[in-house]
């Protein structure tokens, strides 16, 4: 059998323009595992409630981090391709969930190579339903029509894989050798339904205060659960005092409630209990994009720095760094030496 690797990302408009952020929003929430409704609600909310202002808003948005090159989610995706490339024998192609490039057309350039056997690896270390599910269901779907002969293998979560781990504690060192006072751990957010819609036991996630710090089967699913996880095995790594970190969730979207704490209202918070040098990193992105150039970094600064606080500093995401592909290199070693890794899978990402 021949082998390939898939790369899959979130995904970003193809240009700053009205048109092309409203065709991206467009198929970003039509996603039912994105706006979890039913299709009639979420046909209403998207075109009646959403794009008509929305794509505008945006558009100025990712005009404030859009690259001469073009999307920094993109642009650095295709560099993190090229150079897992370099580190591997079999071809390695990249996808977007939504818009380009596409789930079809990578996997029609792996059929064309010939390749049999596909590993995919999520570039999303926790498992959530509107991202890393999302991603590894519409592979599927795609594949059982273009290339159904192609047999898939998905990479599980990895928010406490050591190499993973050790990538984002390398980004941190740096900054915290430069003296801080707090350090405040950003993950995208998602609501709360979403959450205990991914709770297998159907009882445990979200029930108490100390959920996520329960042994349970959920975890396997929680993202919450699996980003506490990434942070406690970062600040281990370091060293951190307990008093000097907390964590936080961006991004929220409608009324409905989502995880909290908010990472805007603990920008306020934070600078008026005193906090004067904030360090803010964001472990559920591995690329810089809108929700980190953007909403942190330009946004959440202005933020902080207005409500008291004196320095703002962000940590760049994972990108291309050395140890980050390092990182990716050993998920796929398995793979690519033949190993069966099917045990690795979680239980929605079964071999097709």
């Amino acid at each position: 059998m021949s082998k390939g690797i898939l790369l899959v990302n979130l995904g970003s408009p193809d240009s700053t323009s009205v048109p092309d952020v409203r065709r991206y929003l467009r198929e970003f929430l039509m996603d039912g595992r994105v706006l979890d409704v039913s299709w009639f609600t979420r046909f209403c909310i998207v075109h009646f409630a959403i794009l008509p202002t929305r794509p505008k808003q945006s558009a100025h948005a990712y005009q404030t981090i859009w690259t001469p090159e073009g999307s920094p989610l993109i642009v650095t995706s295709r560099n993190v391709q090229r150079k897992l490339q370099a580190r591997v024998n079999v071809p390695v192609e990249l996808a977007m969930r939504y818009q380009n490039p596409s789930i079809e057309n990578a996997l029609r350039r792996l059929s064309g190579t010939g390749v049999t056997e596909l590993f995919v690896i999520p570039l999303f270390p926790h498992y959530a339903m509107s991202s890393y599910e999302s991603a590894i269901e519409r592979v599927k779907e795609v594949a059982a029509k273009l290339t159904p002969k192609m047999r898939l293998q998905f990479q599980a979560p990895y928010y406490k894989d050591s190499n993973y781990i050790a990538a984002l504690a390398a980004s941190v060192e740096q900054y915290l050798q430069k003296g801080f006072d707090h350090l405040l751990f950003s993950f995208h957010g998602v609501p709360e339904r979403q959450i205990r819609k991914s709770d297998p036991t159907g009882c445990h996630c979200l029930n108490s205060a100390s959920c996520c710090e329960t042994a349970s089967p959920a975890h396997a699913t929680c993202y919450r659960a699996q980003c506490l996880a990434t942070m406690r095995a970062v600040v281990r790594e370091l060293g951190v005092p307990e008093n000097k970190f907390s964590f936080s969730f961006q991004s929220r979207l409608g009324r409905h409630p989502w995880l909290k704490p908010y990472t805007d209202l603990e920008f306020t918070r934070l600078a008026a209990a005193g906090i004067k040098k904030l360090l803010v990193i964001c472990p559920a992105f591995v690329s810089d994009c809108l929700e980190t150039l953007e909403e942190i970094e330009i946004r959440g600064r202005e933020t902080f720095l207005q409500a008291g606080g004196r320095q703002f500093t962000f940590i760049p995401c994972l990108n291309e760094q050395p140890l980050w592909l390092e990182a990716l290199q050993k998920m796929s070693e398995p793979f690519v030496k033949g190993a069966d890794i099917a045990q690795k899978a979680t239980p929605v990402t079964e071999a097709a």
